[in-house]
């Protein structure tokens, strides 16, 4: 074997190695994303339905989930959140069949959403200084999700 067909295959490998990763890690976002809407679209139907949510870890969740800063113009900010999971399954499912139209909408959305979710936190922490459960694990999916975004190994 040739010094270059040695180097192209050592090239194709690391290729798809490099696909292969990018698959399982947008597979995983998809997943993250699942729970995300899971968590938003609970959020969303308590809100429509005027129905208390139950907070494990926190005492005054519903002091964050009734603050004038749970809608934006009448629409509740966890329907907002669902959209936001439901467009990052569908893109993170679309990048992970190597669509790259899907790939930027994927980190354009989750960069979105992560801006968001620090305003969102900064309200919590100083302004209503209150938290609530659902909101804090959406939080952290939204911090997993960028993590992985990060991390993920750019298309050669």
């Amino acid at each position: 074997m040739s010094r270059r067909n040695r180097k192209q295959g050592a090239t194709a490998a690391a290729s798809a190695t490099g696909d292969r990763t990018r698959v399982i890690l947008y597979s995983i976002c998809a997943v993250l994303a699942v729970a995300g809407l899971a968590d938003a679209t609970y959020l969303t139907a308590s809100h429509l339905s005027g129905e208390t949510v139950t907070c494990l870890a926190s005492t005054r969740c519903s002091e964050v989930l009734t603050s004038k800063y749970a809608t934006v113009g009448g629409v509740p900010l966890a329907l907002v959140g669902a959209i936001g999971y439901f467009t990052v399954f569908a893109a993170a499912t679309l990048a992970a069949f190597g669509m790259e139209k899907a790939r930027r909408v994927l980190t354009i959305m989750i960069g979105v959403m992560f801006v968001g979710t620090l305003w969102l936190l900064y309200l919590q922490a100083f302004v209503i200084k209150a938290y609530c459960d659902y909101c804090l694990l959406s939080a952290a999916i939204t911090f997993a999700l960028a993590g992985i975004i990060i991390i993920t190994p750019p298309r050669k």
